[in-house]
């Protein structure tokens, strides 16, 4: 596909990332999957190469590069494992973005060198229990105490929860203000009553250690408050048009890996005399998954593009992340459906993929959530 609004740069980083998935990743990405085991040997050779610190400044040894680099990132190692994939996604976007958008200089200095180089990996802590899509409605709390925050929480389902070492917690600072009320407190792994819990058994994304992050009583510097009091939804919520863009490009890397098995099968897969190709029902399936992923690319890529620019990027990151996920689902299932009984089967990649694409409707706001943000923004 012709992609004239990205540059040389970008298609030089996407082989370069491309041939490190593949050398990489990819001898060992259904062995992860399947023993939910997350890849240290792999990962610790991202960080040189600069996937930790995409978008973070040089100076504070990120690797500077655009959003629409982050979006070319994320899909190219989620096409091979779509669990880094997601690492990656969620340790720039929702850990470290907001740290370097809202965090003051000397913030900057403790935290973001050793996380761009990936040395000490980020999650985001919001979702509880009984809190998932209404944010405002969280019960962790951070009230403070002489020099420091008290802080209790039970966060669930955090990405990269059994690896993290920066963790930005939601709290309610006063209990009594509602959603004016709360605030991020970052809390690092080692604090006494720092407590990771058993990791998720997951559908998909497997190789992505989920877990329960529970804080009992910490004592947490006053210094590690992000941003000001009460600013904790602007916080997430800017921190989540960055992550948007990342999952929706995640998605994206998840369908073509779909597109280009079911393509690969249909050609060397024989029925009736003849290759599945030459059918024209599966020529139709085919037809429909490229359409959806050039488009999912189309709106992953102008959602970077908005976001380099400065513009607002609100309702295109909702738009890309909405769109990308639901097509991710229906490419997935499609390959399944040209695979056959083989399509089933864990012998084959595209039965990870089917698995991996579900939950992309889900995190960083569901398909149902980014609908009204988007009917907001178009309603006015």
């Amino acid at each position: 596909m012709s992609e004239p609004f990205i540059t040389a740069k970008h298609r030089v980083l996407r082989r370069s990332v491309r041939a490190f998935c593949i050398d990489e990743l990819s001898p060992i990405a259904a062995e992860i999957d399947q023993e939910a085991r997350f890849p240290w040997e792999v990962v610790e050779k991202m960080g040189p190469l600069g996937y930790f610190g995409i978008q973070a400044p040089q100076k504070l040894g990120g690797a500077g590069l655009d959003a629409l680099s982050y979006a070319i990132i994320i899909e190219e190692v989620s096409r091979v494992s779509a669990a880094i994939g997601l690492c990656l996604s969620v340790h720039n976007s929702v850990a470290l973005y907001p740290i370097l958008a809202f965090g003051n200089p000397e913030q900057h200095a403790r935290w973001v060198p050793e996380m761009a180089s990936g040395r000490r990996i980020g999650a985001f802590c919001l979702t509880e229990p009984n809190v998932g899509s209404d944010a405002s409605a969280i019960s962790a709390t951070a009230l403070p105490a002489q020099d420091h925050w008290l802080v209790n929480a039970n966060k669930v389902f955090v990405t990269n929860g059994g690896i993290a070492d920066v963790c930005l917690i939601f709290a309610r600072t006063d209990p009594q203000a509602g959603r004016k009320g709360i605030s991020v407190i970052v809390v690092e792994r080692g604090i006494k009553g720092f407590v990771v819990g058993d990791l998720e058994d997951l559908c998909g994304m497997r190789a992505n250690p989920v877990s329960s992050i529970r804080l009992y009583d910490c004592q947490v510097p006053r210094e590690n408050l992000l941003g000001r009091l009460g600013q904790g939804l602007a916080i997430g919520l800017a921190a989540l048009d960055t992550g948007r863009i990342g999952i929706a490009a995640q998605a994206l890397g998840i369908a073509q890996a779909a597109l280009d098995e079911a393509v690969r099968y249909a050609n060397q897969r024989q029925q009736f005399g003849v290759p599945l190709a030459r059918h024209q029902a599966i020529q139709m399936m085919i037809a429909d998954m490229a359409t959806d992923v050039d488009a999912a690319r189309m709106m992953v890529y102008r959602a970077g593009l908005l976001k380099d620019r400065g513009a607002p990027v609100s309702r295109a990151a909702a738009q890309a992340k909405l769109f990308a996920s639901e097509a991710a689902c229906r490419v997935t299932d499609l390959a399944v459906q040209i695979h056959g009984g083989y399509g089933y089967s864990k012998a084959y990649a595209v039965e990870r993929y089917y698995r991996d694409a579900r939950v992309t409707r889900i995190y960083e706001g569901t398909s149902e959530v980014h609908r009204m943000v988007i009917a907001r923004e178009v309603l006015g």
